[in-house]
C-alpha cells in the first residue's frame, strides 16, 4: 500500500476564484497529490462547459506540479475511490457552509467508509468570494478582476462581453 496521501478537491468551479487557488496551493503543499476534481454539474447551469473549466484551472494552477485537474462525472466519493485518495478537501467560509458541508462529509463517508474530509478556512483575503457572486457581477459588466486570475477575467469577459 503506498504512503502518498492524494487529497481530492471536488468542485464546479464556475469559475475558479482566487480563493479556490489559493486553497489548492495551501493543499498542495500538505499532499503528495491534490486531484481538482471538476464537476460535471448535471444539475447546474454552469457559464463554461466542462472542458473549459477544467482548462482553466489547469491553466491557473500549472505551477504546482502535484495538481492534477480531471473531470468528475459521478459521486465524488467513488471518484476518490477511483483515483485511490483518502482525503477529500473542502472550503468552509461560514458556520452555513459547515453545516452544509458536515451533511456531505457524512454521506461521503457513509457511501466510502476509508474516505475523510478536511476542511480548511480561506484566507481572510478570500473570505467572501463565491463562484456565484463572481458570474453574476461579470455577467453584469461589473469589475471582477480583485477575484479571479487574469486568465479567468480574460474567460469571463470573453463570455460576457461579446
Amino acid at each position: 500500500m503506498s504512503t502518498a496521501t492524494i487529497a481530492v478537491y471536488p468542485g464546479t468551479f464556475d469559475p475558479i476564484t482566487l480563493g479556490h487557488q489559493d486553497l489548492i496551493a495551501r493543499a498542495a503543499a500538505l499532499f503528495d497529490t491534490v486531484i481538482v476534481a471538476v464537476a460535471a454539474a448535471y444539475h447546474k447551469k454552469t457559464m463554461f462547459t466542462l472542458e473549459e473549466r477544467m482548462a482553466t484551472v489547469a491553466e491557473v494552477m500549472a505551477a504546482y506540479p502535484n495538481v492534477q485537474v480531471q473531470a468528475c462525472t459521478g459521486l465524488v466519493s467513488a471518484f476518490s475511490r477511483g483515483v485511490g485518495a483518502r482525503v477529500m478537501l473542502r472550503g468552509v467560509r461560514s458556520v452555513t457552509d459547515f453545516d452544509y458541508e458536515a451533511q456531505l462529509a457524512g454521506m461521503n463517508r457513509a457511501l466510502e467508509p476509508g474516505l475523510d474530509t478536511v476542511f480548511m478556512t480561506p484566507d481572510p483575503r478570500f473570505q467572501h468570494i463565491s463562484s456565484t457572486l463572481v458570474r453574476e457581477i461579470a455577467t453584469l459588466r461589473g469589475d471582477v478582476s480583485q477575484f479571479v486570475a487574469p486568465p479567468v477575467l480574460a474567460r469571463l469577459q470573453a463570455k460576457t462581453r461579446p
